[in-house]
């Protein structure tokens, strides 16, 4: 594998920006490790953070990189700060940044990453989880599959939660007024409806929670939710809180799930 990290500078959001990235290499003599790159493009996995964290997280908490070794896959992992992947009521354009300047960005530096949605997905925990799922319901025409741990799902309850009220400047400034998030681009049951009504493919999702998360009951329902609109969810559960140890485990059990395709030949 080449772990690169890349500063680059977004025109979207008017500043520089970091990424570290994963991309497959074919090796024969690494001790306690194989590297697969498999023939055509390479499917692309965008591995979102959470709010106390950025772009270093996932390889800090994690062994992702041996976990995708023999995968041949890319992962992105871009840092997008507290902007919860949402164009923000304070001016700073998080989600164009990511649903579109970002994948245009890393296929012009990487050339061999694939354009198809089919092999383009995209994962997160938390407020990392919400970014995934808003980019396979509102960027579906780039990410065919998106997968969530113990994602903070329900933006609409930012009206009546507590921790909110106490921190509503921040919470407004990201979101604009709360009662009015319900309805809106950054409501993920919102932009569920708008994509069933549209008649385009629906985006496969994989959802994980701890059942001690204090986001448990938030993704109970929200995995009633999709299901009940008629997506492909696949929902698992299991002991454990909002910590990094379910994570490490979890995302293995997604990279098992992503629908890779068994040939690449584009």
């Amino acid at each position: 594998m080449a772990l690169l990290h890349v500063n680059f500078f977004s025109d979207v959001l008017g500043m520089c920006m970091n990424m570290d990235v994963i991309l497959p290499q074919q090796t024969k003599n690494q001790i306690g490790m194989k590297g697969t790159r498999k023939n055509g493009k390479i499917p692309t996995l965008y591995l979102l953070h959470g709010m106390s964290d950025d772009h270093t997280i996932w390889q800090r908490r994690t062994s992702i990189e041996r976990y995708v070794s023999e995968m041949g896959i890319a992962v992105i992992m871009p840092t997008t700060h507290l902007g919860w992947y949402t164009n923000t009521a304070y001016g700073l354009n998080y989600w164009t940044f990511i649903s579109k300047e970002l994948p245009m960005i890393c296929r012009s530096f990487f050339a061999n990453l694939s354009e198809r949605r089919e092999d383009t997905f995209v994962a997160g925990l938390s407020m990392g989880g919400y970014g995934a799922f808003k980019l396979a319901l509102g960027a579906s025409d780039t990410f065919g599959a998106a997968a969530s741990l113990s994602g903070a799902l329900n933006a609409r309850r930012r009206e009546t939660d507590s921790h909110a009220r106490t921190n509503r400047t921040f919470w407004e400034g990201v979101f604009g007024p709360l009662d009015q998030i319900k309805g809106s681009s950054n409501d993920l049951m919102t932009l569920a409806e708008q994509l069933k009504q549209s008649g385009k493919p629906l985006p496969k999702l994989f959802m994980w929670c701890g059942t001690e998360d204090f986001l448990f009951e938030e993704n109970e329902m929200m995995y009633q939710y999709f299901k009940e609109m008629g997506f492909d969810v696949t929902y698992t559960k299991g002991s454990g809180g909002h910590q990094w140890e379910c994570w490490d485990e979890q995302i293995q059990n997604i990279l098992k799930w992503l629908p890779i395709q068994p040939e690449n030949n584009e």
